[in-house]
This record gives C-alpha cells, structure tokens and sequence, in this order.
C-alpha cells in the first residue's frame, strides 16, 4: 500500500536524490535557470564531481549534503540547504566559497584560470533579515558607488518563510514552491501550473514509494533532530552552571566575551545570573 504523505523536498537526502541524480539532471538545471544569470547555453553539459548521497558517512556530526556542480564553461555551483539558522552560517558558507576556489589551481597556475564559483543557500528560516525578498543575490562591490569588482565570488539566499502565498509570475517562485509544499494537493497545483515541477513531483512520488528512499530521508531527520536536542540540552546545562556554580569574575569574563559579540543584555543575565546593572558597567 503506498503511502498516504510525500517525502519533504527539503530534507537534504531527498534534496539530493532529485536534483544530485547524474542520470537525471533536467531537475537540476530547470532549477538553477530560474534562480542564477548564466546563459542556457552554459547547461548543456552539467557534470556533478560527487554523485554519491552519502559520502561523508555516518559520523555523529550531521554531514552536509550539498549538490555540487560544474558547468560547460567551467562554472562551479555549490548548492545547499539549511533547516536551521546556525551562529557561523554566513562565516561558514564564505570559508566554503573561499575553498572551492583556492582548489581550481595548484602551485604555479595562473589566476586567470579561475572560474566563476556560486553558492546557492536555500533556508527553511529568515536569514536576511534587511529585506523581505526571498532571494538575494551577492556578489563583490563598492559599498559606496555599487561597481562590481568582480563575479567571480556570488552567493545566493533562498529563503523558504519569505516566499509570498501568491505567485509573482517567475519559474523561481514555483520551484521555491515545491521546495517548501507540505501536502499533496499543494504539490499537485504547482505540478499542473509548471510542466518543469510536474516531472520534479513524480520524481518526488517515486521517492516517497521507495522503501529505502524513505529510510534514508527518515535517518537524516532522527539524526538531525538528536543533534539538535543535545545542543538544546548543552545550552540549558551551561546556563543552569552558569546561575548557580559560577563565580562572580567568570561569570564577569563571560558576560565580556557575549558583550563582545554582540549579544543582548536581556540574554546575557540569563546566561550568567549577573544584573543587569553588573553587565552595563562592563560596557565603561
């Protein structure tokens, strides 16, 4: 008996088994047409270098699965989804981007070799939080005059929560769409009104039908939702050692240190236990 739910396109294993799939990649380059400026052309030939779902294996960290990606002209892509916000995001994808660069040459190439490298970061939270636009795009320029340095370096934020309730006519809107449908009938609407996420949603369907499709999206759920807890229990405990077993100087050199950050006052009582009078006089 098939199942009565469909598999979340935004669980990173299914993510992966639809738009990282070698053998099918019309999925994948409708996609990134509809999100990035790189001529047609370019998707002709779309080589993926890493076409194994899980090759980071199953460690007690959550590995990342991102799709990766080279185009005709030697374009990279890197695309990756988050679930939930983390304090060194921003941090992280850029080290990412810095990487997948600095791995175009060795000792002795010359810089012109290399090629335009893309981060696509779609998230399940709001991540930019200046604007309501679902997507942005970031590249390299003057703060001031707004001239582009240089395209080589581009990031892309797809944020599912921003993405209006009715469509603003783009093929991007639709995609956004079936990434972040729940039901059956919200994949069935987008499937009759985009031919293109029509043949994602019978990919989706296969997926769902496919018992071992199904435990690999389910572990990837239990383990992310494990990590999450022992962080959330992490926290609590550090707070509760915080209030109760601190000593008044660490408690101080901590409340400097979240102070340094950037972290709220309100936040930073409850971490320490200390007053609020106590924190504002380490601001002098």
């Amino acid at each position: 008996m098939p199942p009565s739910f469909l598999l979340s396109p935004i669980n990173d294993a299914v993510f992966k088994m639809i738009f990282g799939d070698s053998h099918d990649i019309g999925h994948l380059t409708n996609f990134l047409k509809s999100a990035l400026t790189i001529p047609p052309e370019d998707y002709e030939e779309v080589f993926l270098p890493d076409p194994h779902l899980m090759r980071d294996g199953w460690g007690d960290k959550l590995s990342i699965l991102d799709v990766k990606l080279r185009t005709r002209s030697g374009k990279l892509v890197d695309i990756e989804i988050q679930l939930v916000d983390q304090p060194d995001l921003r941090e992280r994808i850029v080290f990412y981007l810095a990487k997948m660069v600095t791995e175009q040459i060795g000792a002795g190439d010359p810089y012109r070799n290399i090629q335009r490298t893309i981060c696509i970061l779609i998230t399940d939270f709001k991540l930019i939080v200046e604007n309501t636009s679902y997507h942005n795009r970031y590249r390299l320029h003057d703060a001031a005059s707004g001239s582009e340095f240089t395209d080589l370096l581009e990031v892309n934020t797809l944020e599912l929560p921003k993405l209006p309730r009715n469509t603003d006519g783009s093929t991007l809107w639709d995609w956004m769409g079936f990434l972040k449908a729940k039901s059956k009938e919200e994949f069935v609407m987008l499937a009759e009104k985009n031919p293109e996420v029509k043949k994602a949603v019978a990919k989706l369907m296969t997926l769902t039908e496919d018992e071992q499709a199904r435990m690999v999206a389910d572990a990837r759920d239990k383990m992310r939702w494990d990590i999450e807890s022992r962080e959330r229990a992490a926290v609590n405990k550090g707070r509760e050692e915080g209030r109760v077993e601190g000593r008044e100087e660490e408690r101080r050199a901590f409340a400097r240190k979240l102070l340094a950050n950037g972290r709220p006052i309100e936040e930073i009582m409850e971490y320490t236990g200390l007053s609020r009078e106590k924190i504002q006089s380490l601001l002098h």
